[in-house]
């Protein structure tokens, strides 16, 4: 079979130049044509081969700064290798920044129109689709409203919508799961299991190691540029998580247990790991820790540290007893890289609503290191969420439904 995408021997070369290089041409003069030169070269990029066979998905994991999104923009046509080659056959839907290119003055009809055409349709063949982008995106009320007008969330929904309804041969998505809510976010797993289906080769970027397992065939770990490790998707996430749990623990010091203020034990290397740079003293879920499926929450975290950081990433993930992970977001894919100066304080984050399925659940809280390295501090399955569902049913996910039969027949009735 022929691959969707081969990658052989890429490279991508960088420049870096000096902070206050000239940005105008006089600025370039009065300082003497100084600084204009680069200060160094690194590789972002190099010696990187892989394939993606159509109906495959590749998933690239690897901390921040190993390279993954400056690959996925090279498979994408933006930029150029200056080592080995791409080849990427078929058309490609990308999904590297969610609604990025919609114009904000245009309606979201009307931008609609122009990322279909852009993206290789017809204009006659997206008005055949309008109906069902708009539907899934979840937005007939305000398909025709300026775009400056949405949300974030609604323009990241119609963006995704728009990319998956172009029949792409090669899909390139980067966290594609921080779309709407639980419900919606399940909307959008199914449909990129379809496309795999399909026969769609997809490329997938993620920092959640437990998608990249349940959704990959394969994946491709990157440490600054360069492949650790490439092969089945079970096996590599595997090692990728060994290493940052063994350099969390070797920065883990010796403490005897704790308690939180409601009385929980905290047990270092057994429900709390982390170097305790930074340190979670108290985690709040309010109003309360038992809730109804459909109900907001918000968890609300306060810590300590010893001195300034200047960049590190709060996670909050929801889990089942049994570690099924149901939720997973952090301040980083939300582009809030937290500055912290005072040696305490708080952080909250509110979840519009939650349709869990009735149970016992955790929330886990955990602050890390600016490129996901290792934990200051990470409690995992000690702070519990009880959710009541009126409705009885398998599976995690309880959104509102609304079954309808539109003009059956007596034959259909009777079966």
């Amino acid at each position: 079979m022929k691959n969707a995408i081969s990658v052989e021997h890429l490279g991508k070369l960088y420049h870096r130049y000096h902070t206050h290089k000239p940005a105008t041409i006089m600025e370039a003069v009065l300082s003497g044509f100084r600084g204009l030169s680069a200060r160094e070269k690194f590789w972002a990029l190099r010696g990187i081969n892989f394939t993606v066979a159509p109906g495959q998905m590749l998933g690239i994991i690897g901390q921040n700064g190993a390279g993954k999104s400056t690959l996925l923009q090279l498979l994408g046509g933006v930029g150029i290798p200056n080592e080995g080659k791409v080849k990427v056959t078929g058309r490609i839907g990308a999904l590297l920044d969610l609604g990025a290119g919609f114009s904000p003055d245009l309606t979201g009809r009307e931008n609609v129109f122009v990322s279909g055409v852009v993206a290789g349709l017809t204009r006659r063949e997206v008005a055949r689709r309008l109906e069902q982008i708009v539907a899934f995106a979840e937005l007939e009320d305000f398909i025709n409203n300026p775009v400056r007008t949405y949300s974030t969330g609604m323009g990241m929904r119609l963006a995704f919508s728009t990319a998956i309804h172009t029949d792409p041969d090669v899909l390139l998505v980067d966290e594609f799961l921080s779309v709407g809510d639980l419900a919606f976010q399940k909307k959008c797993l199914e449909r990129i299991k379809e496309l795999k289906a399909q026969g769609c080769a997809i490329v997938l970027v993620s920092h959640s190691v437990d998608q990249v397992r349940e959704l990959c065939d394969r994946a491709l770990w990157l440490r600054q540029g360069r492949v650790v490790a490439y092969g089945e998707a079970e096996v590599v996430a595997g090692q990728y998580v060994s290493e940052m749990r063994s350099e969390t623990q070797k920065r883990t010091p010796p403490r005897p247990p704790q308690m939180t203020i409601d009385g929980i034990e905290l047990r270092l290397n057994e429900n709390r790991f982390g170097s305790l740079e930074v340190e979670i003293v108290d985690v709040q879920l309010l109003p309360t820790s038992h809730i109804n499926s459909g109900d907001g929450l918000i968890v609300e975290i306060e810590y300590s540290l010893i001195q300034p950081i200047d960049a590190l990433i709060f996670n909050v993930s929801i889990t089942q007893e049994d570690g099924q992970v149901c939720l997973d977001i952090n301040t980083y894919d939300k582009e809030l890289m937290t500055s912290i100066i005072q040696a305490q304080g708080k952080i909250r984050v509110s979840l519009e609503r939650l349709d869990l399925s009735g149970g016992k659940y955790f929330v886990n809280v955990g602050v890390y290191e600016r490129n996901w390295a290792y934990a200051y501090d990470f409690h995992w399955h000690v702070y519990t969420l009880s959710v009541e569902s009126k409705v009885t049913q398998a599976g995690i996910l309880s959104p509102p439904c609304r079954w309808e039969i539109k003009n059956p027949t007596s034959s259909t009735l009777n079966r």
